[in-house]
């Protein structure tokens, strides 16, 4: 199996024993569900002084390893993106990334801007999670959906006032985009391969539905990107 097939199919088995204990009725009467108020990433992301930038908090990754500890803090470096990001990334899988449902509560406590749970979503039971623990937007991939999947979590997820990315890496995935989608973000780095080139961004920027404001993601290590992509009409990055 490839890097993706092995994280989905480690994750299958790691919600089934959750999804008994903590049914979507259990989610619905907790934390966040009902209680706040969802703040919308499109709406930050098209104001006019945006700076279009999400911001990621993440421990570790399959191919670099740990670069934040576990007994790293989030609200210093949450705090911190909330005075010019656009919104916040929480990366919650743990066997993969070291994350942890407890970083988005944190981050949604201390923040006043948009936070998206960075996951492999592969059943709606993860949605009504996500609303519970404090997200405001979820991510759906392409890679590891069917376009079906995806229209039933995007409907789903809006349904309970939750916004959805859907991350595609190439114009055969952007089949898969639905009326219920708020945004599209490309991957420039290969979910299988793990290899990046920002020029996926580039090239499928022109596909793009113009009413769904496009997301650039990954490779984006400097300002000169930044721009470059903005030029070609990305709106997040």
């Amino acid at each position: 199996m490839d890097i993706l097939e092995t994280i989905v199919a480690s994750k299958r088995k790691e919600i089934e024993p959750f999804k008994a204990k903590s049914p979507v009725s259990r989610f619905e009467k907790e934390g966040f569900f009902w209680e706040i108020c969802n703040r919308s990433l499109v709406q930050h992301l098209l104001m006019p002084d945006s700076t279009g930038i999400i911001a990621e908090f993440k421990r570790k990754s399959p191919s670099k390893g740990w670069f934040k500890t576990r007994e790293l803090e989030v609200e210093p470096v949450v705090t911190a993106y909330n005075k010019s990001a656009a919104g916040i990334s929480v990366l919650t899988d743990d066997s993969f990334f070291g994350g942890d449902l407890d970083d988005l509560i944190q981050t949604k406590v201390v923040t006043d801007i948009p936070v998206l749970r960075k996951d492999f979503i592969i059943d709606q039971w993860q949605i009504a999670e996500s609303k519970a623990f404090g997200a405001d937007v979820i991510l759906l991939i392409a890679a590891c959906l069917s376009p079906e999947e995806v229209k039933q979590f995007a409907t789903y997820a809006k349904s309970i006032g939750l916004e959805s990315i859907l991350e595609i890496h190439n114009e055969e995935e952007l089949g898969h985009c639905c009326e219920e989608i708020s945004m599209i973000g490309v991957n420039n780095r290969n979910l299988k391969t793990f290899e990046v080139d920002i020029n996926t961004s580039l090239s499928l920027i022109s596909k793009i539905p113009p009413e769904k404001p496009a997301i650039a993601e990954s490779g984006i290590s400097s300002t000169r990107a930044i721009v470059t992509l903005r030029q070609a009409g990305f709106r997040g990055f």
